[in-house]
């Protein structure tokens, strides 16, 4: 059946839109092509001196209305060694 009314994306979708916003560019929808993605919340200008929260990001397509969020990580290392993709 579903769920009515929530509109999410697929798993390989909402991966290929977070990848893309923790790589720093232009977020595509990649159910329908739509170029305005909403990010909450939204990003700021990075400074050295003040350490990266843990905080949810919201991504929201405003031509389709699908959503994915996630949880981007401060500078806490990875649980277990075998998790961090930089090893490898």
């Amino acid at each position: 059946m579903g769920r009515r009314g929530i509109k999410e994306y697929r798993a390989p979708e909402a991966l290929a839109l977070i990848a893309a916003d923790r790589e720093h560019t232009p977020l595509v929808c990649p159910s329908c092509g739509g170029r305005k993605i909403l990010r909450v919340p939204r990003r700021r200008i990075s400074q050295p001196d003040v350490a990266p929260t843990t905080e949810r990001i919201s991504l929201t397509c405003q031509t389709c209305g699908r959503h994915a969020s996630y949880t981007e990580r401060g500078a806490e290392p990875p649980r277990d060694s075998t998790m961090d993709p930089r090893t490898a």
